[in-house]
């Protein structure tokens, strides 16, 4: 049921995100009963406001309720900017951050390890080409990606 529920409350976002000109990074449902929290993470590429996440958390919480696409106990609906270090997902991810730093885990390793940290080269065709630390260029597949974030360089 879980499932169903968030393949609607995505639906909805992405078409409220579409119109407004953003970037629906992550949709996520946590929780059960009355502790239940529906995180919605927005982007675009001059950053968000916080006019932006108002704007997106007053027109989704107006359809969803309109809808009854959560069923069921309360929610609490947040929406936010990813942050400086966003989770990587999508195709789209991987190819808008080129040349930025990224972290991955893998789910098997490559050249024994499972853990990378580098200059994000390329992604083509599902396979992602990172720099290492060490100078090594280091490609896998999105397949293989169990976690990805942008790394921020403090």
């Amino acid at each position: 049921m879980k499932d169903s529920v968030l393949a609607r409350v995505n639906e909805i976002v992405e078409r409220i995100g579409a119109a407004a000109g953003l970037e629906i990074v992550d949709v996520e449902l946590k929780g059960a009963g009355a502790a239940r929290m529906l995180r919605i993470y927005i982007d675009k590429p001059e950053g968000v406001s916080l006019g932006d996440c108002e704007a997106v958390s007053h027109q989704v919480g107006e359809l969803l309720d309109a809808e009854d696409a959560i069923p069921g106990e309360p929610y609490t609906l947040e929406v936010s900017s990813p942050g400086v270090e966003r989770k990587l997902s999508k195709p789209r991810d991987f190819e808008r951050f080129i040349g930025q730093k990224v972290k991955v885990a893998l789910k098997e390793p490559v050249e024994n390890q499972k853990k990378w940290e580098g200059a994000l080269l390329s992604f083509a065709d599902g396979v992602i080409t990172l720099r290492a630390s060490s100078g090594k260029d280091i490609s896998f597949g999105l397949d293989q990606v169990t976690q990805a974030n942008l790394k921020f360089e403090w």
